[in-house]
């Protein structure tokens, strides 16, 4: 008997009780659907935070220095001509002042923010682009002028939009400053995300933090292949002040990056290795029916081999026919598990895009199993003596 005539009397079993089949082919469809949906949202989720990093610049490298005692310490200063120094590897450096819960007003509206102090090279380190106006300036960082740029949260909830906010003035502390800038919109305007912020000159906010001082800087590596050389050189930087590695804490975003990808590939496998739990159980519900089959139809496994059938003719028809039910039982997953995956990702706010691969994969690990399980009872029936089998009532 060959592959086709095998495939063609499956194709009839399956349609002679339609609804057993539909059973049968339950863990299947249950198997390969879950495998798209976990892979594509974990992908869809990884993706989010890739992007994410990559927005805040893939050659950031971050130092920070907690406060300590003694007169060892760096400066602005230091830390500018160290770059300068080391041009070659290192792009820009900006000292960074953070100060939260902030309340900033204009007339009788206020919102409490998050104020970042920075100099005129951060636009360039995290990637900010600028809608209206201008970033901060070198002359602004210089002479303390009372210069700002705000994200579209703060243009928004206290000017409407964000050309009217564009030169007019808001206070800080009950201090006036000038808006001479907006960033383009990056999270829908939301409190709390990256719209909702205000840069000043660094050389201001230290005046508004609790400690008055400079513990943080932000550096960006020349190139992308430099970030390793470059971050290298801030440490040994560092290490020649303080002669202590405890002293400072430097990120690399790119590392960062890196454990991310790792940690998703992980929890991907793990996911995808519960999901598979549902189509081994698929295997073997199939496995069961196609030995409750070979039962039912013993006499005409006897009639076939009495007419000249040989067992790799019989073994055959029964492994097509397992093959055939979770191949449709694979395609009926393909099409559940591309149809939820999409409606999951726009329920939960992830762009989950299924796998070309996970598909692929999900679909030939059940056809696998389903001939896998549906060899033992093929077997059997193989096996069967054709006297015995005529017998069979």
């Amino acid at each position: 008997m060959s592959i086709k005539q095998a495939f063609i009397l499956a194709v009839k079993s399956l349609s002679a009780s339609k609804m057993r089949s539909f059973l049968t082919m339950l863990g299947i469809i249950i198997g390969v659907a879950s495998v798209i949906v976990l892979v594509a949202l974990v992908d869809g989720f990884k993706q989010q935070l890739v992007d994410q990093f990559e927005s805040m610049g893939t050659n950031l490298i971050s130092v920070s220095i907690p406060g300590r005692g003694g007169n060892r310490g760096v400066t602005p200063d230091d830390v500018m001509e160290f770059s300068i120094e080391n041009a070659e590897v290192i792009g820009y450096v900006s000292p960074v002042v953070n100060v939260s819960n902030l309340t900033v007003k204009n007339g009788a509206e206020s919102v409490t923010t998050t104020a970042m102090g920075t100099n005129e090279f951060y636009p360039e380190i995290k990637g900010l682009e600028v809608e209206y106006g201008r970033f901060l300036e070198y002359v602004d960082v210089e002479r303390r002028q009372k210069s700002c740029v705000i994200g579209t949260y703060i243009a928004n909830e206290l000017y409407q939009n964000a050309q009217s906010a564009l030169g007019s003035e808001l206070k800080i502390n009950g201090i006036s400053y000038t808006i001479v800038g907006v960033l383009e919109e990056v999270q829908d305007s939301e409190e709390g995300s990256g719209d909702d912020i205000v840069y000043l000159p660094y050389t201001l906010a230290t005046g508004l933090s609790w400690n008055g001082r400079i513990s943080s800087y932000a550096f960006s590596a020349a190139e992308k292949e430099l970030v390793e050389e470059a971050e290298n050189r801030i440490r040994a930087f560092l290490y020649s002040v303080f002669n202590d590695s405890n002293a400072y804490r430097i990120l690399n975003q790119s590392a960062i990056l890196e454990v991310v990808n790792d940690l998703t590939g992980t929890i991907t496998m793990i996911l995808v290795g519960i999901a598979a739990i549902s189509l081994l159980v698929g295997g073997i519900g199939i496995m069961n029916i196609m030995l409750v089959s070979v039962t039912e139809r013993t006499r005409e496994i006897g009639i076939r081999k009495s007419l000249g059938a040989t067992p790799w003719d019989i073994m055959s028809q029964f492994v097509v026919e397992a093959a055939t039910t979770s191949s449709f039982g694979g395609f009926l997953g393909i099409a559940l598990g591309i149809g939820a995956a999409i409606f999951a990702g726009n329920l939960m706010g992830v762009p989950a895009k299924p796998s070309f691969g996970a598909v692929a994969i999900a679909f030939s690990v059940s056809v696998g199993i389903g001939m896998i399980f549906g060899y033992f009872p093929a077997k059997k029936a193989s096996r069967m003596n054709p006297i015995e089998a005529l017998r069979y009532d």
